[in-house]
């Protein structure tokens, strides 16, 4: 599996984006997929997470404002980011997951100016 993050940029705060990630192979509607930021100086956190059975979960710090999606036709996981702040500014990884399988994408920069 590979994956292909996109969709990142500047954006002032209060504003929106939307963040795709790409899969190829087969096996995309089982895998769990994530999305997860790193900061500078800081480590990677979870941002929020789909299942294969569309069960997710968000960061406490981006609920209500991220929504994560899945579009199995097209092997897509999304991130729509809206009410973005200023701490929301990092590089933004797609993870996809199953059993042993733990690929990681190339990541996307977010940047929220204030």
């Amino acid at each position: 599996v590979q994956l292909q993050a996109s969709g990142g940029g500047l954006v002032q705060a209060g504003g929106s984006l939307k963040l795709s990630c790409a899969a190829s192979g087969t096996i995309f509607r089982l895998l769990n997929m994530a999305w997860y930021r790193q900061a500078p100086g800081k480590q990677r956190e979870l941002v929020a997470r789909i299942t294969s059975g569309y069960r997710s979960n968000y960061a406490d710090s981006v609920k209500g404002r991220f929504t994560i999606s899945r579009d199995n036709a097209k092997n897509t996981v999304y991130l729509q980011m809206n009410s973005l702040k200023p701490e929301d500014t990092a590089v933004y990884y797609c993870n996809a997951g199953l059993r042993s399988l733990d690929e990681w994408g190339q990541g996307t920069q977010v940047t929220v100016s204030s």
